[in-house]
């Protein structure tokens, strides 16, 4: 069973990412194929220090690895602060990336994807997000890319993202991660786009 471990960049109890991943997690539990669908809270990983790393990694980032580590791909939302990833995502993705040789984004299966209230969905945070990625030998899904903008006006009466529009792209990017994990063959292919 391929497995999914889903990442919002946004700590918000109200969170436009989190309604999106929310949406991408009912798309793939309508899957006739069993997916496995998981959620990393990143908000309970410390801050990264090398001291921590050396002394002994936390519980919580212990296990955000785990779960990394048996995850065939990862969907990650973020939202956009002053033009770049959130604090705490690029937080979580450090401590994901160590130790240096051994981390489990190397060769993982990554989309993104983003959304806010603004005109342009936080697509200026999404270059940067998978920039790291790519630093940490993740394979990025490249197209569809998913940018959702004026998120708040999406959301039903129950803050769940059910525009067919924004449903349609989800889809498409649920489709394309699959199908990259398909071709992947777990370490197949060399860590770049897919």
């Amino acid at each position: 069973m391929t497995r999914l471990v889903l990442i919002s960049g946004s700590l918000r109890r109200g969170s436009l990412n989190s309604a999106a991943l929310r949406a991408v997690r009912r798309i793939v539990e309508d899957m006739p194929e069993p997916v496995d669908v998981a959620s990393l809270p990143i908000g309970r990983i410390p801050y990264y220090d090398g001291d921590v790393e050396e002394a002994g990694m936390t519980a919580a980032v212990q296990a955000a690895r785990a779960l990394v580590a048996n995850a065939d791909a990862l969907v990650i939302s973020t939202p956009s602060y002053n033009g770049t990833v959130s604090g705490v995502l690029k937080n979580a993705l450090d401590w994901l990336s160590r130790p240096t040789g051994a981390s489990p984004l190397t060769g993982k299966v990554v989309a993104v994807l983003s959304a806010s209230p603004g005109g342009r969905g936080a697509a200026d945070a999404q270059p940067l997000l998978r920039d790291v990625l790519r630093a940490c030998d993740a394979r990025v899904v490249a197209h569809p890319s998913v940018a959702i903008d004026r998120a708040d006006e999406r959301l039903d009466g129950d803050g769940e993202m059910r525009d067919p529009e924004v449903l349609a792209a989800l889809r498409a990017l649920v489709g394309a991660t699959l199908a990259a994990v398909a071709r992947s063959g777990r370490g197949a292919l060399s860590p770049s786009a897919v």
